[in-house]
């Protein structure tokens, strides 16, 4: 059958265990018919550190691959020739510096980087809001991401050296108008960094930018999102930057449909989830995706295996290689007024969030604005949600089902990463380390600290450092050095409450008779331990946490077990509870209660939620953990409730520790 539109770019969004593991799952995936890598790297590569840092003490090839040097990335492409390949990467804050490895890569497989195709994500603003994975302060960001613009735009044509991604922004609570407005926020504000360069052709800027898109469950009003994004793209590159071709002013972007709303209840309702939110990037041609990922059915449970990506991969070639869709010259719904009074609508009400925005002018301040509104609007979700307002099959309705099939012995329904794999890493590097020409390596450190120090562009120096075996923990110590570090706002500060409800006023009541009896407001620490930057569950928790009356500690993200016992001292908390999301908790959850016994702390009860296997929740129960809720187990209240009934338990009514 010949199409009069070619099919959009395929993806599956990939890596895991160390480079040769996620080598041998590219190549599978490629033969399988993928036509892009999309590639996932490990927490300790994402936020600058080696695999042998205390740091990535756990979440060494947990979410990701773990590049630590040139040799890594080499073996991470092998047999993968890349002047031929497209290939996304998933990385922020050290983006500039996984650049600089790829091209290093390219170049020692004899390839010229004016031919390299790909993308680097490279938002740090969405980072600040939704998946924590940031390391400088906001304006040395910004100009990090400004460095790899202006390289790419001079020496690498084919590149897209920024995806904006309003993708995390939805996970993290945004409704459709947020999205776009806080999306085109954080576009402008790399844009506006960039123009300032001297010599650097805004056209070229703006035609080499690209974006990173959400599409969830209401697909209808997901496929006027995105025909809203492309309008508005379009009138404000043309207003707000003078771009006077159309083909530069395209909005370009990539798709991963929505993870928020696949759930672990009858995690097979997923499929036809993630089938209905592809339609909304692919039906319109004026709103067409250029590439698309899909997340696997089972992503609610674990780490999918092969098979399941496999599954996800073949749902795009059935709906390109089988429909019609791709058959029609024009946009199938041009002249609907229905479509187009929506379009407008979410058009009209972007624009007004976007002034309100435009007029903070502060980076930080704009994040802490953003991120304060992102934590309200996914609580009011959670809240319709457990209210039954909002309808999740499965979860609030239609629970009752037969046993599913595809999650008969959980064990080998997810893919688990060899627990030695984080040692074998560790060895490879130190071996890397010993072997490498230490003199040039300091050399090239050297380089980098002085082009960050005087404000030079950082890419030569960091392609250079690449070459000379400088490791990912050297090249961002050395930044973190000069540029500084930075922790966002939690977004928890002048969230407003809703309207009592039935049970929330009942389990105010019962939390203050247990803090009469304890002789001052219960206490609850809610923390998140290691690298995970994905803190929406954590600050759900704080959030009604606090409507219930409890007095919460929550700093934020990225903190040591020693960290967290020390403010659980310091606090003289009631209760603790942690999130992991990255598969790390065998390794953090059981060091940090034995640091509480080590510290007179046994007694505080411990709670834990993130995507806990249930092969490993009878361990850590052992280990000292008294309630552990995975996703959709159990509405917030309840999980307060719990905690509040614990406490009331745990402390019979004693006046606290002294």
């Amino acid at each position: 059958m010949t199409y009069r539109q070619e099919p959009w770019l395929m993806r599956t969004y990939a890596g895991h265990t160390n480079p040769q593991a996620a080598n041998a799952l590219f190549r599978t995936n490629l033969a399988k018919g993928q036509t892009g890598l999309s590639v996932a790297f490990d927490l300790p590569t994402q936020t600058g550190y080696d695999s042998d840092d205390p740091m990535a003490i756990g979440e060494v090839g947990k979410v990701g691959v773990p590049i630590c040097h040139i040799a890594d990335m080499e073996m991470l492409f092998t047999d993968i020739p890349l002047a031929q390949m497209n290939t996304s990467m998933t990385i922020n804050a050290t983006a500039a510096w996984l650049l600089a490895l790829y091209i290093a890569t390219a170049e020692r497989q004899g390839a010229n980087p004016r031919e390299l195709r790909g993308t680097t994500q490279n938002d740090v603003l969405k980072e600040f809001l939704a998946r924590g994975t940031h390391i400088f302060p906001p304006e040395p960001s910004l100009q990090l991401t400004a460095d790899t613009v202006a390289y790419t735009v001079e020496n690498m044509p084919k590149w897209n050296p920024v995806n904006i991604c309003s993708y995390h922004l939805q996970e993290a609570g945004a409704t459709p108008v947020q999205e776009l407005a806080f999306t085109l926020a954080n576009a402008f504000a790399v844009l506006d960094r960039v123009r300032t360069r001297p010599g650097v052709s805004m056209p070229n800027v703006v035609g080499q930018l690209s974006f990173f898109v959400n599409a969830g469950i209401r697909f209808i009003e997901e496929m006027c999102k995105l025909k809203a994004f492309v309008r508005l793209w379009d009138r404000h590159t043309r207003e707000r930057y003078a771009i006077e071709d159309a083909t530069k002013r395209r909005f370009r972007y990539g798709v991963q449909v929505n993870s928020l709303g696949l759930t672990a209840q009858q995690p097979e309702n997923n499929v036809q989830r993630i089938v209905l939110e592809m339609l909304a990037v692919v039906l319109s041609k004026e709103a067409r995706a250029r590439s698309v990922q899909l997340p696997a059915w089972n992503e609610a449970l674990g780490l999918p295996r092969p098979w399941d990506q496999q599954w996800s991969l073949r749902i795009q070639q059935v709906v390109a290689h089988e429909t019609d869709i791709l058959d029609y010259d024009g946009d199938i719904f041009e002249g609907s007024t229905i479509i187009e009074a929506k379009v407008a609508s979410l058009m009209r009400d972007a624009e007004a969030e976007l002034a309100r925005l435009q007029q903070i002018g502060d980076a930080a301040e704009t994040i802490e604005v953003m991120k304060r509104a992102l934590v309200a609007s996914h609580a009011e979700r959670q809240r319709r949600i457990e209210q039954g307002d909002l309808t999740v099959v499965g979860v609030n309705k239609f629970t009752e089902h037969e046993p599913s099939p595809l999650v008969t012995g959980e064990a080998d329904s997810i893919l688990r990463v060899d627990p030695e794999a984080e040692r074998r890493q560790i060895e490879r590097l130190q071996a890397f380390r010993s072997a490498r020409n230490s003199t040039e390596a300091n050399i090239a450190l050297a380089a980098l600290r002085d082009a960050a120090t005087h404000g030079s562009n950082i890419m030569p120096a960091s392609i250079r450092a690449a070459h000379a075996g400088v490791t990912t923990g050297e090249w961002a110590a050395t930044l973190r050095k000069v540029l500084g570090e930075y922790r966002a706002p939690t977004g928890l500060q002048g969230v407003t409450f809703s309207s009592d409800a039935a049970s929330l006023a009942a389990l105010r009541a019962r939390v203050n008779v247990v803090s009469k009896a304890l002789g001052h407001p219960l206490r609850l620490l809610v923390a998140k331990p290691g690298l995970d930057g994905h803190s929406n569950g954590a600050e759900q928790v704080a959030v009604r946490a606090k409507e219930a009356g409890l007095e919460v500690i929550y700093e934020g993200i990225r903190l040591t077990p020693e960290q967290i016992v020390a403010s659980a001292a310091d606090e003289d908390v009631d209760a603790i509870g942690l999130s992991i999301h990255s598969g790390s908790h065998m390794t953090l959850v059981p060091r940090i209660t034995t640091l509480l016994r080590e510290r007179g702390l046994g007694t505080v009860p411990v709670f834990l939620g993130g995507i806990i296997p249930e092969a490993d929740q009878q361990e850590l129960r052992r280990a000292g953990v008294t309630g552990i809720y995975t996703p959709g187990q159990a509405t917030l209240t309840a999980i307060i409730n719990d905690i509040v009934e614990t406490t009331a338990r745990t402390s019979s009514g004693s006046a606290g520790r002294t």
